[in-house]
């Protein structure tokens, strides 16, 4: 129903002058205390599953937070934690700074996007404690040789104000690095002149999230004729699921928008935690968790596949009981009428010396061709009405007229067993020449009707034949979901494990934060 009614247009499909962009793909190996981390959140979701620990106390939505902010920092759960050498901030750090050094000509500039561990102290950096990600970062780029007037924080610009006054430096090149959350960076940021590289610290919720970073920096506008897209992975923590959900989450999308698949409804993750089993596997390292991920793609898809494929052959159905018999007996009862309205107009063509036959206008029979279409031009003229009015016969014919309000025409429909319908114009005797041509155009349109019926009836018996056959994949589709089955059952995983991440106070805390900075943590 949405393809049906929707008209979409992305950028894609309107082939706007964007720049090219290079996705840049950042893995980096966990810490030995991150692994040991991710284990002990497995050990917590097997209690709660086991029903050890009270849901009050423990559950996997506050498993999946931590699972999430683990995979950004170790420090973001316990803040005396050591600084990992190949943590994200730092890999971040040493990219953008090299970004940075090497487009210094061009004040080019960069955005980096985190949605964890917002800035509650602005000035954070200048403390040597850990306070937050977005001051880490900042910290070290200092450390490496950027001015802090360079860096700034979305949150510093708590009004419209503040806020266009920052883009704009941001535009000119006068801060090269601007860092935000999606919600607080997102649609409306028009900073794009001179970005040359976005970087993802975490992963988004929400594909409309990712596009929307992204979108900040690939648009027109933009100076740079190629940029980069920078993702930063934690291996074997929740950031590689977390990416790839949210991957193949999008290429549904985009395949919806853009009619390339037959899909008819999805569902999203938008508000998904992970399951205790799905916990479990990443806390172990279990590969089968990734092969699931594909499986579930994959089991969508066929899915899918097989609705679109049911749904045309329900239509087939229908048109096999309903549609095509009674299209075959109109265009029988047509073709029948066609034909005694031809051996009709045979027997009543009288034509005189001039090859015209008499016509009856008004019960006066007239056998002249001009007087005949001045009288007709006078009984139709003034007609204002949309209701058929007998004016007289021809040819065997009886003459209806109306006006047409849609196309501000007189109709002359011309019946027997049949109905032929003309426009009338003003010329007298071009009008009995167009009653003329319908006529005799009867006989000449009976073989089209013919071909009509033929085709109907062959569509039909092909219809029979099609609405016999099986969804072609449907093998393929019992062995993944066989295979999906065994491996959640290896997983341990159902669907009473699945727990809904409320959204609603996410929503909240970003309320708040608009009305006063900085935001959540």
């Amino acid at each position: 129903m949405f393809k049906e009614i929707a008209d979409i247009q992305t950028a894609e499909t309107l082939n706007l002058p964007t720049p090219e962009f290079e996705n840049k793909n950042v893995v980096v190996k966990p810490s030995e205390i991150q692994q040991e981390m991710v284990q002990k959140l497995g050990e917590r979701a097997e209690s709660i599953r086991s029903g050890a620990v009270d849901a009050t106390q423990d559950n996997m939505l506050k498993i999946t937070n931590e699972g999430r902010k683990l995979a950004l920092d170790q420090r973001l759960i316990n803040p005396l934690l050591p600084d990992a050498e190949n943590s994200k901030v730092n890999s971040c750090a040493d990219n953008i700074y090299k970004i940075w050094y090497e487009n210094k000509d061009k004040k080019s500039t960069q955005l980096v996007f985190c949605d964890l561990s917002t800035p509650k102290d602005l000035v954070g950096y200048e403390k040597e404690e850990f306070t937050d990600v977005y001051n880490e970062l900042k910290k070290k780029l200092i450390q490496k040789g950027i001015s802090p007037n360079e860096i700034a924080f979305i949150h510093e610009a708590d009004t419209e104000v503040k806020k266009k006054e920052l883009f704009s430096k941001v535009r000119q090149g006068d801060v090269r690095i601007l860092m935000g959350s999606t919600q607080k960076m997102g649609a409306g940021t028009n900073v794009q002149n001179k970005l040359i590289a976005t970087h993802h610290l975490d992963c988004a919720w929400k594909p409309s999230d990712l596009t929307q970073r992204n979108g900040r920096m690939i648009r027109q506008g933009n100076e740079n004729k190629k940029v980069f897209v920078y993702s930063y992975v934690t291996e074997k923590t929740f950031d590689s699921y977390m990416y790839q959900l949210v991957e193949q989450k999008q290429k549904f999308i985009s395949q919806i928008m853009t009619s390339k698949t037959p899909a008819r409804t999805m569902e999203d993750i938008d508000d998904k935690a992970l399951t205790y089993g799905e916990i479990k596997a990443l806390a172990t390292g279990n590969p089968l968790i990734l092969e699931k991920t594909t499986l579930d793609t994959e089991v969508s898809k066929l899915k899918l596949l097989k609705q679109e494929f049911m749904n045309q052959r329900y239509s087939l159905q229908d048109k096999v009981i309903k549609y095509f018999p009674e299209e075959i007996a109109r265009l029988n009862n047509k073709i029948s009428a066609m034909e005694e309205d031809t051996v009709k107009l045979n027997e009543y063509t009288k034509p005189n010396k001039e090859g015209f036959s008499p016509m009856k206008l008004n019960g006066i029979l007239y056998t002249e061709k001009q007087d005949a279409g001045k009288k007709l031009l006078e009984c139709v003229q003034n007609l204002k009405s949309m209701e058929e009015k007998n004016i007289g016969e021809y040819r065997g014919f009886n003459m209806q007229v109306s006006f047409d309000s849609f196309s501000q025409n007189i109709k002359l429909k011309l019946k027997n067993k049949f109905s032929y319908s003309i426009d009338l114009g003003t010329d007298a005797n071009g009008n009995i020449t167009r009653i003329n041509n319908c006529l005799e155009n009867i006989a000449k349109d009976i073989p089209t009707e013919r071909e009509k019926l033929d085709n109907t009836m062959f569509q039909l018996e092909n219809a029979k034949q099609e609405i016999q056959k099986e969804f072609p994949k449907e093998q393929e589709l019992k062995e993944k979901l066989e295979k999906l089955d065994t491996i959640n059952a290896e997983l341990k995983i159902n669907d009473n494990d699945h727990e809904m991440l409320g959204d609603e106070q996410e929503e909240k805390e970003d309320k708040i934060s608009d009305k006063k900075s900085p935001e959540r943590c």
